[in-house]
């Protein structure tokens, strides 16, 4: 057994249609469950559109848990590794790519649609202090990394 391999399970990846990924892995979750199959884990990172990855003892698992699930579209040959999938398992913090002096728009809470500066980027609490173009007298106001959309990045020298 080599070391990317988990126990004796591997790693397999599964194509399905866009923007369905959650829905297979929750489907597949299930029809694991039914079945009584080896199925260890599933996961369906965002950035990987159109995929989800499968941990199961052998690919004919993941045949079988898929055949009859709409979306499903068909397994990927071959297993993948470890060390391939393990930047899927870290999650990465809402204010990574957001720098002092970039533009970014709001787009929830009550300022939302409003464009405004990054004036401070805080990572352990993932917020960022914005002022606001609009506001008649700048008001600095914190909100969470996740709710703004950067439009413009400041180079940083």
């Amino acid at each position: 057994m080599n070391e990317d391999t988990i126990g004796d399970t591997e790693i397999y990846v599964v194509k399905t249609t866009a923007n369905q990924e959650r829905s297979v892995a929750n489907l597949i979750a299930m029809m694991a469950e039914k079945e009584h199959l080896n199925i260890t884990a599933i996961l369906a990172p965002d950035e990987l559109k159109g995929y989800i990855l499968v941990e199961a003892k052998s690919p004919d698992m993941v045949e079988v848990a898929i055949q009859t699930l709409p979306h499903a579209r068909s397994l990927i040959r071959g297993a993948s590794t470890l060390k391939e999938v393990e930047h899927f398992l870290t999650p990465k913090t809402a204010v990574v790519g957001i720098t002092e002096g970039s533009i970014v728009e709001l787009i929830s809470g009550p300022f939302k649609g409003e464009k405004a500066r990054v004036k401070r980027v805080d990572e352990t609490h993932e917020e960022i202090t914005v002022e606001l173009f609009e506001a008649m007298v700048p008001i600095p106001i914190t909100v969470r990394g996740d709710n703004v959309r950067v439009l413009k990045r400041e180079e940083q020298e």
